[in-house]
């Protein structure tokens, strides 16, 4: 299913207004996100924020959509978004850690991953990763899957 039939689909079945929504997926590990997503496991993401701003792209809001896609680009859920904040990588809380849901959920092994992954996109940016870098910190809801 295209995230167009599942944005469709889901508002077929809601009473939202239509309204702008986005569709993206994991940049690391797409289908077991989407699948941790999905299953409500993983309920927060983080990003880096000096490629926002890089790329002059705005900040995830709340209230806003998202189709979650899979590593084939197919629609797995809809997600609305609950809450951001942007804060440096060493202020990243153990609470957050733990609701991206991934690995032992601990905030040693989100640092640990976050580190690498991080480092490897700013570099590809020609940036260089800091422990005061700003990270976007978003928290969402599934909200609507096939």
């Amino acid at each position: 299913m295209t995230a167009e039939e599942l944005w469709r689909e889901f508002r077929e079945n809601s009473r939202i207004e239509d309204c702008e929504y986005g569709a993206w997926s994991f940049g690391v590990e797409p289908d077991l996100l989407a699948m941790l997503v999905s299953s409500g496991e993983k309920t927060a993401t983080a990003s880096a924020y000096p490629l926002y701003e890089l790329e002059n792209e705005p900040l995830p809001e709340a209230g806003a959509y998202d189709v979650i896609l899979d590593s084939k680009g197919a629609a797995v859920c809809i997600v609305q978004t609950a809450k951001v904040s942007v804060v440096p990588f060493d202020a990243v809380s153990a609470e957050h850690a733990y609701k991206e849901g991934e690995g032992d959920k601990s905030l040693a092994f989100w640092r640990e991953v976050h580190e690498k992954v991080f480092t490897e996109w700013m570099k590809e940016a020609g940036l260089q990763f800091t422990n005061d870098m700003k990270v976007v910190c978003e928290e969402f809801v599934v909200v609507y899957k096939p």
